[in-house]
């Protein structure tokens, strides 16, 4: 019940102002309303003006409520309008409290509690006119016309400050729901805006641990092939040893700088790792098919193509050269086919190995990590056994992907 009777949210500075309001309605309008009474003899009657000035006060006094307990300032209010009635036969100053109680409850009221001032009112202005009027002058047809007339303004008194606190309640209401709208649609915006940044991050992430995984693993079999290969034919063949210790040289030189590139865009921060983009491209394949000991093909002229194809080609070659020199076993014989169209890069990489039955322990990403990077072009990539035995790999990758 108390806290139907009570309205959240009033300040400090609400209760001053309301308190300074019942003051000045006291001082300006009580007190001077009941010195021009006697005055002017409209109450001669100490008694009946002390039960005025009384009566007038506690309906006042409540107006510091109006903010903070409507309901309750409506109740007292109420009490003390039904005290004067009895004990006051002359309508009073106090009732300017009226119409601000009906407004403060339509105005911090809220649903069907708000209408109880209308049916109080409705009541007082059936009551308040047989006691000022009918009550001294009878039922003569003046005093019932006056005293529907008398009706029919209290009731006014009433339902206008309703109605306008009621459209004040309204459009704070609607403002407030605006304001609601709007924190919702920021937060949702930085939700959203987080969300970008976290999966423009991952994918940065995946990007860079892919490059990782082909530079590691692709440069480290070609050393590790060159330097059993040189190993085996250093007693017999000098010149070849010393061939591949360079190219077991260049090779690892290679694989630092693409780490160090890597480790630098990683330490650099979320804005380079939004702009990172690898550097190699397809003009460095045949260097690095000779590297892995595989022939090239080429079918056509590769024209303009953007950064990102030619990374793609470029990493799915590796990653298929780096697969044969692991898996394919002895004298794989691998061949690099790149075929240029007008609308696509086709790339296969082929070889005379011992095909899908070669040992391997399934903890690999390069399979996942060639489909991820076709994918991202929408493109499209086979794997699987060659067609004469050994292993294919084959993607097509759109130019404009």
């Amino acid at each position: 019940m108390l806290r139907r009777l009570s309205s959240p949210g009033a300040t400090r500075e609400d209760w001053v102002f309301d308190a300074v309001l019942a003051g000045l309605a006291l001082v300006l309008v009580e007190v001077p309303y009941l010195f021009l009474a006697w005055l002017f003899g409209q109450i001669r009657d100490l008694e009946v003006l002390a039960a005025a000035g009384v009566t007038g006060a506690l309906m006042m006094l409540p107006v510091v409520l109006r903010r903070h307990a409507p309901l309750l300032m409506m109740v007292l209010v109420a009490v003390a309008a039904v005290g004067q009635l009895v004990t006051v036969p002359v309508p009073t100053a106090s009732i300017v409290v009226v119409p601000l109680c009906a407004y403060s409850v339509a105005r911090w009221v809220e649903g069907l509690a708000s209408r109880t001032v209308v049916a109080v009112g409705a009541v007082g202005a059936a009551i308040a006119p047989v006691r000022w009027i009918i009550g001294p002058f009878g039922t003569q047809p003046m005093a019932l016309l006056s005293a529907g007339l008398t009706s029919l303004v209290c009731l006014g008194l009433v339902i206008t400050p309703y109605a306008i606190g009621r459209r004040a309640r309204d459009v704070a209401s609607a403002k407030q729901r605006e304001l609601d709208a709007e924190a919702e649609r920021h937060r949702m915006q930085l939700s959203e805006r987080e969300q970008r940044v976290r999966v423009a991050e991952e994918t940065a992430r995946n990007r860079i641990a892919r490059d990782l995984h082909d530079v590691v693993a692709h440069s480290v079999s070609v050393m590790v092939v060159q330097a059993e290969g040189g190993r085996a034919i250093a007693a017999k063949n000098p010149d070849a040893a010393v061939r591949a210790l360079e190219t077991i040289a260049d090779t690892g030189r290679e694989a630092l700088g693409e780490m160090r590139r890597l480790v630098g865009v990683l330490r650099q921060g979320s804005d380079e790792v939004e702009s990172y983009a690898p550097s190699p491209r397809l003009t460095e394949i045949p260097e690095m098919a000779a590297r892995a000991g595989a022939a090239l093909d080429v079918t056509g002229e590769p024209g303009e193509l953007s950064p990102t194809v030619e990374l793609t080609a470029y990493r799915i070659i590796q990653e298929a050269l780096t697969n044969v020199l692991k898996h394919a076993g002895p004298n794989p014989e691998p061949v690099v086919h790149l075929t240029y169209t007008p609308a696509a890069v086709e790339v296969a990489v082929t070889d005379s190995g011992t095909g899908p039955s070669a040992n391997d322990d399934g903890l690999g990403n390069g399979l996942r990590g060639m489909q991820e990077r076709v994918a991202a072009l929408g493109g499209s990539l086979e794997t699987g056994a060659g067609p004469n035995g050994g292993y294919h790999v084959r993607a097509t990758l759109p130019r404009r992907g």
